[in-house]
């Protein structure tokens, strides 16, 4: 008796499959697609996807794929199929749908453009498991054993069982026939399930949602999609694919050929399609920059639709780099446009729906046509992009909170006006990227807030010289401001100051860090040591000095010295030969924890001696006119000293030619004083505020 179903693909069964099935279709959410589109074909009200969402089908072993028993299934309420018809057209692969006398080009009950055209899509599942099994309900309701119902088909399509049927003209598949077949159903409808898994992931269910709202253009009130995760019951609705779009940047294509865009924008050279060869292609739908930096693939450049169902992707329309606003194009454009002529008398989509045939003339012309739009666009957007990037700039710096806080009260209003207009100014030469890195921008608007203060002192004297009607009330304000300048100033250097030490507080028992990199810090930042040394800039009687000093050290002792010259890492610095107060200052510093030997302060007795006579030498008595003695400064948690060194330490602390700091005293006091200067810049700004 033959068999009640049989299935022809071709006559090569496994290039078919794999071709139409594995190779096309290998993500989950492309496979769920082409079941949707048949139920949408089949004139579906809803369709319901049950899945292990955010679950991985199937795991691996010592490199073999392990099915976990997952199923997917996919339900439909939609004509169904009775078994003739199952035999008919879903067992029949790469049939015309449109062309078939008793389907057509248009669903039969909401008259809706159908999506299918190869008949392939069946096959897609085969991207991602070994077995599909079909139970459908259709045709007019019969009556059976006392009721009325669908008659229903049920088959199972094996992988396996496909690809090695003989290669032979006559030679037909035999799928396994369900215990549902010939039944009546009491609703019609398609119910298709997914077993054997290869190793595919299902997307979490939101993004699976995003996934396959962005894969159809479908605005209709008689169609729902529905996700519904096995592991937990819960449901999630499919909704539309929005995007939300930055103001003024959008143009709009409507079903009746208008073209709108920003107020006051000049379209008339834009259509809502394009003619070739003397036939007009309508395109419909709208085109312009999204409100944020793509955030995912689904969203990047415009979607472009046929019958509803995503026929490609295209960022610029295949434009080529280097074209005026490329980096805000490739990272804002967004859009939706619906080309139904795409497959209507040829078709020029690929067959895995990634992109159209661009080759052809009737899509190069289409292609022409994207190209003028994305540049209309860009022109159009111009602005806008600004004043948005602007706004994340303000946003992401806090800027007028920042502004208010640095410059409170009436008294301060100018410089506060100013410190926005800087802003505003800094923000306005960024890109989007940029004004949404919180460190970039916070530099910025620092830069603000102490610009601030003397770009308005800088007006107020322009005022004070051209203004001679009321000199005394300018000079008041002028006062003012200058003041609110100066502290601005010295409240932004101990404010870094204070960064700086607690940088350094970090760093100071990385066990990595020799002395020579204290030493260089000290050179360069002598504060630390004194708040009120400042930085030695160029001094040529401090380089004469060292120069002078190494040589007399090395005729004196036999041995060289090395003085601070930090640009050579060959060379460790001996210690940090400074100048500050008049005095030349030796700065000696050890790292935390390391105990001062008797040896080391041996050393610092050669210093010491050295240095006194070398500045008492009458040959080098010039240098008295610049240095009236010296100082040593010690930096050490511990001292391991006993004998004639332990006496010469305390002789030169007694005697004030030697002070001695711990690490922590070291630190605290330098921040205890930039802390005491904050507080009362603080309290200086707001009796400068009040005007007292």
């Amino acid at each position: 008796m033959p068999a009640k179903y049989t299935m022809r693909i071709s006559r090569i069964p496994r290039l078919t499959v794999d071709k139409l099935g594995v190779k096309l279709y290998d993500k989950v959410s492309a496979v769920l697609a082409e079941l949707i589109a048949n139920a949408y074909d089949a004139d579906a009200q809803n369709v319901t996807i049950h899945a292990p969402m955010g679950k991985y089908l199937a795991g691996k072993a010592n490199g073999q794929v392990q099915d976990k028993g997952f199923e997917i299934k996919i339900e439909d309420d939609g004509a169904g199929m009775t078994p003739d018809e199952m035999q008919a057209f879903f067992l029949v692969v790469g049939a015309e749908r449109r062309t078939d006398a008793q389907r057509g080009g248009v669903s039969q009950r909401f008259r809706r453009k159908v999506m299918g055209r190869k008949g392939v899509g069946k096959l897609a599942p085969f991207g991602i498991c070994k077995v599909i099994e079909v139970v459908s309900a259709g045709g007019k309701p019969i009556d059976g054993h006392g009721k009325a119902g669908h008659l229903t088909s049920h088959i199972i399509l094996r992988y396996e069982d496909i690809i090695t049927v003989p290669d032979e003209p006559d030679e037909r598949y035999e799928p396994e026939v369900g215990d549902k077949d010939g039944t009546l159903s009491s609703r019609s409808g398609t119910t298709i399930v997914l077993r054997e898994f290869g190793y595919r992931k299902v997307s979490d269910v939101d993004v699976l949602a995003r996934q396959i709202a962005q894969r159809f253009g479908i605005r209709s009130e008689n169609w729902h999609v529905a996700l519904r995760d096995l592991t937990s019951g819960d449901s999630h609705p499919v909704g539309s694919f929005a995007i939300d779009t930055m103001p003024n940047t959008r143009i709009d294509f409507g079903e009746n050929g208008d073209v709108t865009g920003p107020d006051g924008a000049d379209l008339r050279d834009i259509e809502a399609g394009f003619t070739h060869e003397e036939a007009f292609h309508s395109v419909t739908g709208w085109m312009g920059y999204s409100k944020a930096p793509y955030r995912d693939e689904l969203m990047a450049g415009v979607r472009i639709y046929c019958r509803g169902k995503i026929a490609a992707q295209s960022t610029v329309f295949n434009q080529r780099a280097g074209f005026t606003g490329e980096h805000n194009i490739r990272s804002y454009l967004v859009g939706e446009l619906h080309a139904d002529w795409l497959d209507e008398d040829e078709d020029l989509i690929q067959t895995d729906r990634r992109d159209i045939l661009w080759s052809n003339e009737v899509t190069a012309a289409f292609q022409d046509w994207g190209r003028r739009v994305v540049k209309r666009i860009g022109t159009l957007s111009r602005d806008p992009m600004r004043k948005a990037t602007l706004e994340v700039f303000m946003e992401t710096g806090r800027v007028a909170d920042r502004i208010e806080t640095q410059f409170p009260g009436e008294g301060q209003s100018e410089i506060r006006a100013k410190a926005t207009d800087l802003a505003r100014m800094f923000g306005r030469t960024m890109n989007r990227s940029d004004a949404e890195d919180e460190e970039a921008v916070g530099n910025w608007v620092d830069l603000s807030l102490e610009l601030a203060p003397h770009v308005t002192l800088d007006d107020k004297m322009r005022e004070a010289t051209e203004n001679t009607n009321a000199p005394f009330e300018v000079l008041v304000s002028l006062l003012r401001t200058a003041r609110i300048a100066e502290l601005a100033s010295f409240g932004r250097i101990a404010d870094d100051r204070l960064k700086v030490i607690e940088r350094l507080e970090g760093l100071k028992d990385d066990a990595d860090l020799g002395e020579d990199n204290f030493q260089h810090l000290i050179e360069r930042a002598p504060w630390l040591v004194n708040p009120e040394w400042a930085p030695v800039t160029a001094n040529q009687a401090l380089s004469s000095l060292r120069k002078e000093f190494e040589r007399y050290y090395e005729q004196e002792k036999g041995e060289p010295i090395q003085l601070s010259d930090f640009d050579n890492p060959r060379k460790r610095p001996d210690f940090v030969l400074s100048s500050q107060d008049g005095k030349v200052q030796i700065v000696e510093i050890k790292k935390p924890l390391h105990p001062l030997r008797n040896d080391e302060m041996e050393r610092i007795v050669n210093y010491h001696d050295l240095m006194e006579s070398f500045l008492n030498d009458t040959k080098n008595a010039n240098f008295r006119q610049f240095f009236h003695g010296f100082h040593i400064t010690l930096v050490c948690d511990e001292l391991a000293m006993s004998g004639s060194p332990k006496a010469a330490f305390d002789g030169y602390q007694n005697g004030g030619v030697l002070t001695h700091f711990s690490w922590s005293n070291f630190l605290l006091r330098t921040k205890v004083v930039h802390d005491a200067f904050l507080r009362e810049a603080e309290r200086q700004r707001a009796w400068t505020d009040r005007g007292d």
